[in-house]
């Protein structure tokens, strides 16, 4: 597929196609793994912050449902004696 293609498909009759509306869109999120080297500065701080409070969210999680399992734990403990 070439992007004249494209711009047939995507642009309506009689309009003209803008190169924002061929390319893909930017993520919106961090990926674990992804290339830093085309990062400035502020990008590269601004994961830190997003994985930072992804990590934050996993360890609430996590203990919630260790808090689960201890709870079901001593439940089935105790209702064994």
């Amino acid at each position: 597929m070439c992007v004249g293609d494209a711009e047939r498909r995507a642009a309506p009759e009689g309009s003209a196609m803008d190169w924002d509306d061929v390319r893909p869109p930017a993520r919106k999120s961090a990926s674990i793994g992804d290339n830093l080297e085309t990062l400035s500065v502020a990008e590269l701080e601004e994961r830190i912050g997003a994985f930072s409070d992804e990590i934050e969210r996993i360890r609430a999680e996590l203990e919630r449902k260790r808090a689960h399992e201890s709870a079901a734990a001593a439940l089935f403990k105790s209702s064994k004696s």
